[in-house]
């Protein structure tokens, strides 16, 4: 099976920085989707960044310019660097990886357990 385990999160002053990691088992296509959401107390789940095996980036105007998110695709890794953090960033931070049709196998949608990240004074 397919599992993502992210790891990285913790507790951090406004200003501060972390870097989010997320790892991936299992057999998949190396042609896919990686990215990173997260949900806030009381708050939707939401996209913070993506980027796809070619290198491709998307990230959400929140955080455009302070978060970086990377990959490795030899070790199917993902990263998320985040600077100037403050307290909207507050939230659960989840892992995902969307895949494509190839061949037969179906388009699919995988997450992580989860990591908090808490911005506090």
């Amino acid at each position: 099976q397919v599992q993502l385990v992210e790891s990285g999160g913790g507790l951090v002053q406004p200003g501060g920085s972390l870097r989010l990691s997320c790892v991936v088992s299992g057999s998949i296509f190396s042609i896919n989707t990686m990215g990173w959401y997260r949900q806030a107390p009381g708050k939707q789940r939401e996209l913070v960044a993506t980027i796809t095996s070619g290198g491709r980036t998307n990230y959400a105007d929140s955080v455009t310019g302070r978060f970086t998110i990377s990959r490795d695709n030899a070790k199917n890794t993902v990263g998320l660097q985040m600077n100037s953090l403050n307290s909207e960033d507050t939230a659960v931070y989840y892992c995902n990886l969307q895949t494509g049709w190839v061949g037969l196998r179906k388009p699919n949608t995988y997450w992580g357990q989860g990591t908090q990240v808490t911005v506090s004074s």
